[in-house]
């Protein structure tokens, strides 16, 4: 199962939902597969872990850390990809994480 987490207010988060539905309309990622969640709250981030917005997970594992998220961050997230930060998850940083996870799962 992937998650999505986002909250609205992350002008961020948009564009990175857009690489994931790109990767489901290549037949990438199959779509039931898929569950897109918003985060409308402090409190629904603390029962969730949620790491911010926007957050992708796999079975339950930050597809950026490569770990199950203990912790709690309500805000826009960055991540440092070939030494820029962004709030931004590329669609083939996506896809590579997705196809790395399911070499793990056979």
């Amino acid at each position: 199962m992937i998650e999505f987490q986002y909250f609205n207010d992350c002008p961020k988060a948009s564009t990175t939902l857009n690489n994931l539905k790109t990767l489901i309309k290549k037949n990438v990622i199959n779509i039931n597969e898929v569950k897109i969640v918003e985060i409308e709250s402090p409190e629904d981030a603390a029962k969730l872990n949620f790491q911010g917005s926007p957050t992708i997970l796999i079975n339950g594992i930050d597809i950026y850390t490569g770990e199950i998220p203990d912790n709690t961050n309500f805000s826009c997230r960055y991540y440092l990809f070939d030494g820029k930060r962004t709030g931004i998850m590329s669609e083939e940083y996506i896809k590579l994480k997705y196809e790395q996870y399911k070499i793990k799962q056979k």
